[in-house]
């Protein structure tokens, strides 16, 4: 390839990214300039850090791989999942639309359930409503000792969980079940006792579904956002039998959505739980919430 078609190819590859960037902004996407680039990169098999200095060849399969992207992304279709994958703690997930996209937030649920896990003070543990497995997969990496069992009541989601597991290396420290909520459905062992519960559950009240970004209001799996009337429906079912399945001075720590700490506070001290502690995350916002069987 020549200078002269090496300089062509790279102005157009900038006016392609330029009016993509426009076309998206105008769609509403909040990050658009860093959205049409992440998706030229995709499409021409390269880092986005290398966009501007690799030679890419603008031939018409490009063209039409981006254009459909763009089309994807401009109707509010989530990145990640045109992507098919999604960061989270530092490890690369696959997700779908089968799945809840991990947000950062949920990196403080980790934190504290690995805080916790550094005091030696727990070994087997479970997560409810696993999705892509997101929650058991990080901790799995970063607490080798940890016996992890991840639930979810989606078979889909369950395989997406296991093939993530199995790429990270963890897929023997994981077992995946079947399962809603404490009530199994795989036909297996009932789940037992665990000295750590962990769970990201659907928060969203009923009510503030249809106000979310399309993003997430038409493309993210209603199961995993809808929490009832009140968005704390999933909350009373984990409480209800928490301490039959924790063990002694074992641990529970959730997610909560903004302003829900306390209220799921109290739910979990009617049922029997002690030692409450909420923890902020890095927005200051009250994020988790961990409770204790004695």
């Amino acid at each position: 390839m020549t200078c002269a078609s090496e300089c062509s190819s790279a102005i157009q590859l900038k006016t392609l990214v330029r009016d993509a960037t426009e076309r998206l902004r105008a769609a509403g996407v909040e990050e658009a300039r860093l959205d049409a680039e992440l998706l030229m990169a995709f499409a021409a098999g390269v880092a986005r850090e290398r966009l501007l200095t690799d030679a890419i060849v603008l031939d018409d399969s490009l063209r039409e791989r981006y254009t459909s992207l763009i089309d994807l992304r401009a109707a509010r279709m989530p990145l990640a999942y045109i992507l098919g994958r999604r960061e989270f703690y530092s490890l690369e997930l696959q997700v779908s639309h089968q799945v809840l996209i991990p947000r950062p937030e949920t990196e403080t649920l980790v934190a504290t359930a690995l805080s916790y896990l550094a005091g030696g003070r727990a070994e087997r543990l479970i997560d409810l409503g696993t999705g892509s497995g997101a929650i058991a997969l990080a901790i799995a990496v970063n607490a080798p000792n940890a016996k992890i069992v991840a639930t979810d009541i989606s078979e889909d989601a369950l395989a997406i969980a296991a093939r993530n597991a199995a790429r990270l290396g963890v897929g023997a420290r994981v077992e995946f079940r079947h399962a809603d909520c404490w009530m199994v459905i795989d036909g297996g062992d009932p789940l037992g006792r665990f000295d750590l519960i962990v769970a990201n559950p659907p928060y969203i009240r009923e009510d503030e579904i249809g106000s979310l970004a399309p993003e997430i209001r038409d493309f993210e799996p209603r199961l995993a956002l809808a929490g009832g009337a009140d968005g704390l429906a999933y909350y009373r079912r984990i409480a209800a039998d928490a301490k039959s399945h924790l063990t002694t001075a074992g641990s529970l720590i959730v997610e909560v959505g903004q302003g829900q700490a306390g209220d799921i506070a109290a739910i979990f001290l009617a049922s029997g739980l002690h030692e409450i502690m909420l923890v902020n995350d890095l927005a200051g916002i009250p994020r988790v919430v961990q409770a204790h069987s004695s």
